[in-house]
């Protein structure tokens, strides 16, 4: 349903007032799931090359340092790794939220009821077809 031309005309206002205000536009920002998924994963990825930096740089340097900095840099590269996998189901995962918060809706993931025009819907829909026509195959 289109918009009056009242209601566009407060919509542009709107806008226009929102794009005028740089805090609020570093806060929308800064919330916004697929901003805070690749941070996830930029940390992600520079844990785990820190890790393995660490690693080895203390099986060259040999003697002591090999003892604790190899296990160090394993932890780290192994830490790194989980909190990448961590980030990609968050983001697969992600919630959107009214401002107020009363009102709430998941993104990316529900197959409790088939698309209308989905794989299952058309299967259904042959069958239904053979079954009327007669036909066996």
């Amino acid at each position: 349903m289109p918009l009056s031309d009242h209601e566009q005309r407060l919509f542009e206002q709107i806008e226009q007032s929102l794009s005028e205000d740089p805090q609020f536009a570093s806060a929308v920002r800064a919330q916004d799931p697929a901003h805070v998924t690749r941070r996830r994963f930029i940390l992600a990825g520079v844990v785990t090359v820190l890790g393995i930096g660490i690693v080895i740089g203390t099986v060259i340097a040999g003697g002591d340092a090999a003892k604790w900095g190899a296990p160090v840099g394993a932890v780290l590269m192994f830490g790194g790794l989980i909190l990448g996998l961590w980030a990609q189901r968050r983001g697969s995962n992600v919630k959107l939220k009214a401002v107020d918060g009363k009102a709430t809706r998941t993104t990316g993931g529900s197959a409790k009821a088939p698309k209308p025009g989905g794989f299952t819907s058309r299967m259904e829909e042959r069958w239904r077809r053979r079954r009327d026509n007669g036909d066996i195959f």
